[in-house]
């Protein structure tokens, strides 16, 4: 395919809505075999088209910027569907189809007793299609639709189990959080709106120049950065930054294939995505660029503390994602947008990857999420040992591993970067290295290494308290098992870019033209990718020169710490947790920031709502002015009734007083 037509890229995000309305409506009919192959035939498709549009735009430069549809026109305001597939669009698309093919593959064998099959493949196609709307989009209007939608979807899927009151309140949790966000999104968009008469990118982006000069009515403040700003807390929002990021750990309540899908290659990144996308409107405002990087150092740092305290191993990987967002929203920040866009890509293959292990232990595990349960399973789970590890590898930035390259060039880009906020985001990049490294290494240890816990565990969970008379099959113990086939080939398949991609695509995706048409930089203000490509002698040299680099040391010290902690003398950290027994307890209320929101916005949010309803709308509202205009009415009917007497002489008198009235106002007036 060296050109993009429109009818083929169509058929990218229809295949896997196909594939979900079939499995949602006609679920029963076709059965669960049937659900399952339409839904991963979709996915399937649209990952082999999406394929074909990644290779012409890097062989032939192709590009394609159309309206597919119009929905309507409001003065001179086109509202349109329209599809723009440059690189980073294409790029978008195959880790999107991708990821969610191997995650579709994986459900199979991971929801296999679940009574909600065909629901489950219905509600991750729908994912499918509403990301690809989003990553596809060439306006705001197509862009705020994705964004909403893959908000319902996730939605549906974190309270899939919906019987489960954990999963309703966090998937409640996240609907809300998202709301947040997505109000400075709009307010975003709307302010672009008003002043440029545009939802088109391309329109927008050639009037970037005149929204810099403005400012925004009644202030002082740029109008640039006000909007970048509300761009960005939608931003924060979908890509889980501090402090909106308090959904992301709470929705592993839902089952672990969407924890991968969400979490991985799509939801998440959207706004890593949408920032990307708004370069040109960033690069003109660098109060905006220095709030980024403040709230992505904090996210990664701060987060990835919270990952070292964590025994469920989900929730371990949950963390981990906060934090490597936060490193991505440094790259954005210091306008390293294709370090932030391959970071992305890179995370999407290895996240996915740890994810989907983890749910292999958990299966492996009889359903025990503890990683202080586990223990030796190297042995009875050898492909997942294995995948485990190498995406362990790739997260820590280990030379030669995908994660290497992308993690290395965002600490490289900080250290380059001229921004005011650039020195607290140095210390930060390069501290969670090793907090990075020492959470994700404590897990492997305690889940694939060390004694074998499980058959009399130590940590007994929910399912482990049915087996009183040795007839339920959830009995403390049991051995683990590898997983089936359509479990560990995804896993397989996910691992080898997880090991390869950045060796592959660093050239081409930050100092090659695979993004020129997409991303924008003014490299004299911002010069991190100008340094960087000075500084490039290629993949082998970087993997080469890394060794020798602090980053290596750190996430070496990271690991070997992890190691002697954990495997060589479980003492040390039992003794740490008595000594940093309030630094814990911080850390297990998550900063307390859930209670805040709780007790402190909720309760803020409730008296608002009290006094708005008991003074707004019973006092002012139903008391004032309708109660109020009624009982003004009664009064007056009841004072002009007095002179409704019936008797012709106090008429008579009215009109003669009245005439007086008006002849003396009529002299005074024009004497």
């Amino acid at each position: 395919m060296s050109e993009l037509t429109l009818n083929n890229l169509l058929v990218v995000p229809l295949a896997p809505l196909v594939g979900s309305i079939a499995a949602g409506l006609f679920g029963k009919a076709i059965g669960r075999r049937g659900s399952h192959v339409l839904t991963i035939l979709g996915v399937l498709i649209a990952f082999i088209f999406s394929a074909m549009t990644l290779q012409a735009v890097v062989q032939d430069g192709a590009y394609f910027n159309q309206t597919v549809y119009e929905w309507m026109t409001l003065g001179p305001l086109k509202m349109e569907v329209g599809f723009m597939v440059d690189g980073l669009t294409a790029m978008m698309m195959c880790v999107v189809t991708f990821v969610s093919l191997m995650v579709h593959i994986y459900t199979i064998g991971y929801m296999e007793e679940d009574d909600g099959y065909q629901r489950f493949f219905s509600y991750i196609s729908l994912f499918t299609f509403s990301m690809l709307m989003l990553v596809m989009s060439n306006n705001l209007l197509q862009l705020f639709f994705g964004w909403e939608a893959v908000g319902l979807v996730s939605y549906l899927l974190i309270g899939f189990w919906f019987k489960k009151p954990t999963a309703i309140f966090a998937n409640m949790k996240a609907f809300l959080v998202n709301r947040v966000g997505d109000f400075g999104f709009i307010l975003g968009i709307g302010l672009i709106v008003a002043y440029t008469g545009s939802l088109s990118y391309t329109e927008i982006f050639a009037k970037g120049n005149d929204l810099a000069a403005l400012t925004l009515p009644k202030t002082d403040w740029s109008l640039i950065t006000v909007i970048c700003i509300c761009l960005f807390i939608g931003a924060m929002g979908k890509s889980a930054q501090f402090p909106l990021h308090v959904w992301l750990p709470d929705s592993m309540e839902g089952p672990t294939p969407i924890s991968a899908l969400i979490h991985a290659a799509t939801m998440v990144t959207a706004g890593i995505f949408m920032v990307s996308r708004m370069s040109p409107l960033f690069e003109l405002s660098d109060a905006a660029l220095n709030f980024i990087v403040v709230i992505g150092s904090i996210t990664a740092l701060f987060m990835g503390f919270l990952g070292i305290i964590q025994n469920d191993i989900k929730r371990v990987v949950a963390y981990s994602t906060l934090s490597q967002l936060g490193y991505m929203t440094v790259a954005l920040g210091v306008s390293a947008y294709n370090v932030a866009v391959f970071h992305l890509m890179t995370h999407a293959f290895f996240k996915a990857l740890l994810f989907l292990g983890a749910g292999s232990v958990i299966m492996g595990m009889h359903h025990d999420q503890d990683i202080r349960n586990m223990g030796g399973l190297r042995k009875y789970m050898p492909i997942t040992w294995i995948t485990s590890l190498l995406g362990s590898l790739a997260l820590i930035g280990t030379p030669f591993f995908s994660g290497f390259y992308s993690k290395d060039s965002i600490i490289l880009a900080v250290e380059a970067s001229t921004l005011p906020a650039a020195g607290f985001a140095q210390f930060a990049v390069l501290a969670g290295v090793f907090v990075t490294a020492f959470y994700s290494f404590r897990m492997y240890f305690l889940v694939f290494h060390g004694k074998e816990h499980f058959h009399h565990k130590p940590f007994p969970g929910e399912h482990d308290h049915h087996d009183d008379h040795g007839d339920d099959h959830h009995s403390h113990d049991h051995t683990p098992h590898e997983s089936p086939w359509v479990v560990t080939v995804p896993l397989l398949l996910l691992a080898i870019p997880s090991v390869v991609i950045g060796f592959l695509a660093i050239d081409a995706m930050l100092f090659g033209d695979f993004l020129k048409s997409a991303i924008f930089v003014d490299a004299a203000k911002h010069p991190a990718m100008a340094e960087l490509a000075h500084h490039f002698h290629g993949a082998t040299a970087m993997a080469l020169h890394g060794f020798q680099s602090l980053p290596f040391f750190l996430a070496l010290g990271g690991v070997v710490t992890a190691y002697v902690f954990y495997m060589v003398a479980p003492q040390i950290p039992a003794m740490f947790a008595r000594v940093l027994r309030p630094l814990i307890v911080i850390g297990e209320n998550k900063y307390y920031l859930d209670w805040f929101n709780e007790n402190v916005l909720s309760a803020g949010a409730r008296l608002l709502g009290r006094g708005l309803w008991k003074i707004g709308d019973e006092a002012l509202i139903d008391g004032v002015a309708v109660n109020g205009s009624a009982k003004l009415v009664g009064l007056i009917s009841s004072l002009v009734r007095l002179f409704q007497t019936g008797y012709l002489y106090h008429y008579a008198l009215v009109m003669i007083l009245g005439v007086f009235a008006l002849m003396t106002w009529f002299v005074f007036m024009h004497p």
